[in-house]
């Protein structure tokens, strides 16, 4: 998976139309029985509020919790371009950890020299470390850089542009790595009978937003038994769609085009 250091964390549920869970009902259906009728005000807010018991992903009103986050530029590193840009022996310090368990924005930060000596300064390295180390940026930085990168999911990188980069301790020279992040959504293998997908498969998204609603589409799934439910959009997107406003969101299964000419 592909942990991205996030900013303008929102957190909105679904549609409220859907039916509640069976299990929450029944849960009601006692707490009245066994109160004459009657419904404890605190019984029944924690009735509606629940995580769900095969995944991380929290729920509420039988709805998984929808994530939306801006995954600004960073750069996942190698255990061995570790020690080569920060010194022999060097890991990795968390400062922040992200939304997803067991992943971080590290302390650490790396100059990027571009093209025509370009350069994007303070780039934040991204916990754990990786097998191969990558770049991951929206499309404002390359053209800042200098750079025409193409759009890949995380770890797809054959073929794509390399780049410098310059840490305190050494210089790494990537031969490939640099691309622009495919928007996607991390979803708990819990979640994919709630949205009726699979792994791999493209989904779309809703924004609603003031005077910037839209739908981004294509979004790929990637499940594991691991991560909560997130989306991830870059830079640009965010702005494009005014994320830190956004007053809903709907995740949506891909329909099959309707239209009877292509």
């Amino acid at each position: 998976m592909s942990a991205e250091i996030v900013s303008n964390p929102t957190s909105l549920t679904g549609d409220l139309d859907h039916k509640l869970d069976r299990s929450v009902v029944e849960q009601i259906v006692r707490q009245l029985v066994s109160n004459n009728g009657t419904m404890d005000p605190i019984a029944a807010q924690q009735s509606t509020q629940l995580s769900t018991a095969d995944g991380l992903t929290p729920y509420h009103n039988g709805q998984p919790d929808l994530i939306v986050n801006v995954s600004a530029r960073h750069i996942h590193l190698s255990d061995r371009d570790v020690e080569i840009l920060f010194g022999p022996g060097h890991t990795l310090t968390p400062m922040k950890w992200l939304y997803q368990d067991g992943y971080y924005a590290a302390e650490e930060t790396l100059m990027v020299v571009g093209p025509r000596k370009r350069m994007l300064p303070n780039v934040r390295v991204l916990g754990p470390t990786r097998s191969a180390s990558q770049m991951e940026l929206a499309y404002t930085d390359a053209v800042q850089l200098g750079l025409d990168i193409p759009v890949r999911h995380s770890g797809d990188i054959a073929g794509t542009p390399g780049r410098v980069l310059v840490g305190p301790a050494g210089v790494v020279h990537l031969d490939e790595g640099v691309i622009r992040a495919a928007r996607h959504v991390h979803m708990n293998t819990a979640d994919l009978s709630y949205y009726g997908v699979e792994d791999g498969e493209m989904m779309d998204l809703r924004i609603e937003s003031p005077a910037c609603s839209m739908i981004l589409e294509d979004l790929k799934v990637r499940a594991d038994d691991a991560v909560k439910l997130e989306v991830h959009i870059d830079t640009d997107e965010g702005n494009a769609c005014n994320l830190a406003a956004a007053s809903g969101f709907e995740l949506m299964k891909k329909q099959p085009c309707a239209c009877q000419n292509h």
